[in-house]
């Protein structure tokens, strides 16, 4: 298994296992699965309401397959409620609580958008919102930081950060985030991103490798392109004698980024650890490189309301 490395010289699998949109009563039967055949990299967050489930199936694969936790990184996030700094440690330690952990090894920002603490679901007016400029993001990094300091996690970062906002933030402190998750997939392949983060010893994580087909109707346009079943995508996989979810994933890891695809199937959680036994050579990766064109799956809408607030989050509007 390819790993990449942290500037403590800490490392991460490239392939870990994501619990995003994993149902309750599965998720935790996931999780044991994906122990069990070799998945050493768990990620999760508060807000996909599964934490209990996946600290009870942490619990159980560290006693029933011999497993140190040591072994194993475990991702999760601060939600969007909880960025006013006095709320930062007190959401860090209910998700150690439901994961029935004393550390994790990563805990990231999960948006730059900060919510009305206590709100439920996602905001319907400007009121649900609070402004970066009454809870700026910096004010949430600091106590990230205390919370390194004081061993709860490992490391800290961020997730859907724009370039912009990680320069903003980094230039606002010593200690920059560790890491960005990102949607990140050949019809989004954020080159400036990858280089940019390169450059400053940001690692990155690839979320929604697989196109994201079983998110919430909510946040789906009409007539999306499916990455799985794209005729490039499934040309390769047939050449390779393997699946478009495996070419999907190794292209990930082939770009030095880890990647987290979800699955409560036992077998695809199983062929999903064994593309990083596949490889794909020049002409397979120069023919993937040309399916980008920008298109995102999460395109942030679900933050926009009645004003600019949080329109245009990922920072691309001119």
């Amino acid at each position: 298994m390819k790993k990449l490395t942290f500037k403590n010289d800490d490392k991460i699998d490239a392939i870990g296992l994501g619990t995003w949109k994993s149902d309750p009563g599965k998720v935790g039967d996931a999780v044991k699965t994906a122990l069990k055949v070799g998945y050493r990299h768990v990620d999760c967050a508060a807000v996909y309401g599964n934490e209990k489930e996946v600290g009870t199936a942490l619990q159980e694969s560290f006693s029933e397959y011999d497993i140190k936790r040591e072994d194993v990184w475990i991702t999760s996030k601060l939600w969007n409620t909880a960025h006013k700094p006095q709320d930062v440690i007190p959401a860090l330690k209910q998700s150690l609580s439901d994961l029935q952990l004393n550390y994790l090894d990563l805990y990231l920002i999960h948006w730059p958008v900060a919510f009305k603490p206590g709100l439920e679901g996602f905001p319907e007016s400007d009121d649900d919102f609070l402004s970066l400029d009454k809870v700026p993001i910096i004010d949430t990094w600091k106590v990230m930081l205390e919370a390194k300091e004081e061993g709860l996690i490992k490391h800290a970062g961020v997730s859907n950060f724009s370039i912009k906002k990680l320069k903003d933030l980094s230039s606002k402190t010593d200690h920059a985030p560790e890491m960005n998750q990102i949607e990140l997939h050949p019809y989004l392949q954020q080159n400036d991103m990858l280089e940019y983060c390169s450059e400053n010893n940001i690692l990155v994580t690839a979320y929604s490798p697989l196109g994201s087909s079983d998110r919430p109707d909510s946040m789906k346009t009409d007539d999306e392109p499916s990455l799985l079943e794209n005729e490039v995508i499934n040309e390769i996989a047939d050449k390779h004698d393997a699946t478009p979810a495996q070419v999907l994933i190794k292209w990930a890891v082939e770009r030095d980024t880890i990647v987290i695809p979800k699955s409560t199937n036992a077998g695809r959680i199983e062929e999903n650890l064994k593309s990083a036994e596949l490889s794909l050579d020049d002409e397979d990766m120069a023919k993937i490189k040309k399916l980008d064109y920008h298109y995102r799956y999460l395109d942030g809408k679900v933050f926009e309301t009645e004003s600019d607030m949080y329109r245009d989050v990922f920072d691309e509007q001119d």
